[in-house]
């Protein structure tokens, strides 16, 4: 029969290894380590055993996929021939991603893959450490950890710490969400009569010249409040307990409906800032429109609709649905290309067929804005005018007919006719590549900077607005666009 047993050598020496695993070890053939890098191995060896390892293996490869995939292959082979002891550090399902290999290719190929067991590093790092993993821990891999693997508030061990080279990358990871200074253990050889812990401050995690083969990192739980409010879980349960029990009066009270002006409001100030170029105040900015959106979907928890994970879900999949090009097969080369796939698919997806080019566009948007969308669409099978000289004489019509409007006293007419000056100059703002909605906002701004001129004027004088003429109030304001157009 094909069979390639797995058996770990445990996390220490001799005197831990199970009796089972010992007699393969020692009575045994054709046994292949992963690495003769572990303290059983140096034992056995000294007392007459031999072994056969792949550390060539890894001195020939840059990467570790393609070390694990080259030390299963052979494995595989092997088997073909003759039964195969397979031994590795630890336990064999734990952290073990050639294994993983072998149990995935060996049943394809008729090879039956026996775990022998052994004893996990685990048992040794928490006894090193003296922790108790049912607060909570997690074991990620070294060469392949990101940022947002990390959970600050569990026990974190990570296992697979070669080498300088994956120490750095540790660290780099680690430190885009802890402090330089956050306190990390390094473990060495947990288990043996070498074992070593070294606690040093982060931003010194790769400079530890005893990182290898057993090393691992060990991250405590975080008990720092400033640093767990960078998690997005603490952000959520902030917001969870506002709108709990014992939460604020004001929030638990707020629905749908009643947030509405205020993530409007919030917008706009983004937008602010974003127009003055202040970063400070786009972070605050983006903090506070993230907020309405973490108080909708708390609601929506709350009355058992929705949760924010159906708002992440939906919007990551609907990212993934539309752009093709990138997480498909498509092609698209210009920004044309992509608004035009876009729309093809919101279509399909929405099973779209209008009874009018119209239908649809702009709903939920400022009416300036919509406006413009409701142009841009007709514009697209041809109906708008070729250059700007016929949109101005536009405005100039509907100017003439809101005077006409006014002078014959109909309300009623005098606001469509409005309505109509306010159409033709959106146009103008279109044919001019101009956002009016944007156009509008810089100017409240404007004259709120310049009416706040007149203001302090005003109160320097030690005189009341009654006591100045229309003329005079007039001046102040030019000294505003003076001093503006100064600066």
């Amino acid at each position: 029969m094909k069979k390639i047993t797995v058996i770990g050598l445990g996390a220490g020496d001799l005197n831990q290894l199970p009796f089972g695993v010992y007699k393969v070890l020692t009575e045994g053939n054709n046994i292949f380590l992963r690495t003769k890098e572990h303290p059983i191995v140096a034992e056995l060896e000294e007392v007459g055993h031999s072994f056969t390892s792949f550390d060539s293996v890894y001195e020939k490869n840059s990467e570790f996929s393609a070390v694990y995939e080259e030390i299963s292959e052979i494995l595989l082979e092997k088997a073909e021939e003759a039964a195969v002891v397979y031994a590795v550090p630890g336990h064999p399902l734990v952290a073990e991603q050639t294994v993983q290999l072998l149990l995935e290719k060996g049943k394809a190929r008729g090879i039956d893959i026996e775990i022998g067991g052994g004893q996990s590093f685990l048992d040794a790092i928490f006894q090193a450490l003296k922790i108790d993993p049912i607060d909570g821990f997690q074991l990620v891999d070294g060469t392949s950890l990101s940022r947002d693997m990390i959970r600050l508030n569990t026990h974190t061990i990570i296992g697979q710490v070669y080498d300088q080279f994956v120490a750095s990358e540790v660290k780099l990871s680690l430190m885009e969400k802890l402090p330089d200074e956050y306190e990390v253990a390094i473990v060495t050889a947990a288990g043996s009569k070498d074992e070593k812990i070294t606690w040093v401050p982060l931003y010194e995690l790769d400079r530890e010249t005893e990182v290898h083969n057993l090393t691992s990192v060990y991250v405590p739980p975080v008990k720092d409040e400033q640093v767990l409010y960078r998690e997005f879980s603490t952000f959520r349960q902030i917001i969870a307990d506002l709108r709990g029990p014992n939460g604020c009066p004001w929030d638990k009270k707020q629905t749908h409906e009643s947030l509405k002006k205020y993530l409007i409001e919030e917008a706009y100030e983004l937008i602010e800032a974003i127009n003055n170029e202040d970063i400070d105040h786009m972070v605050e900015e983006l903090g506070d429109v993230l907020l309405q959106v973490m108080l909708h979907a708390q609601i929506g928890e709350d009355d058992g609709y929705f949760t924010i994970e159906d708002v992440v879900e939906g919007i990551s999949e609907k990212m993934v649905r539309r752009h093709p090009h990138v997480f498909g097969n498509v092609e698209a080369e210009t920004e044309e290309e992509v608004l035009s796939n876009w729309q093809e698919i919101k279509q399909q997806e929405k099973g779209i067929t209008h009874k009018s080019l119209l239908d649809g566009v702009g709903n939920g948007l400022p009416n300036l804005l919509k406006a413009k969308e409701l142009q841009k669409k007709a514009a697209k099978v041809g109906f708008d005018w070729p250059d700007i000289t016929p949109v101005l004489e536009k405005v100039k019509e509907e100017l003439l007919e809101l005077q006409d409007a006014k002078q014959q006293g109909n309300q009623q007419e005098i606001e469509l006719e409005y309505g109509d000056l306010l159409f033709a100059l959106v146009n103008v703002a279109r044919h001019y590549n101009i956002d009016p909605e944007e156009a509008l906002f810089k100017t409240n701004q404007k004259f709120s900077r310049r009416f706040s001129y007149i203001e302090e004027k005003v109160a320097a004088s030690g005189r009341s607005f009654n006591d100045y003429t229309l003329e005079e109030l007039d001046a102040f304001w030019v000294e505003a666009k003076t001093n503006e157009k100064g600066k």
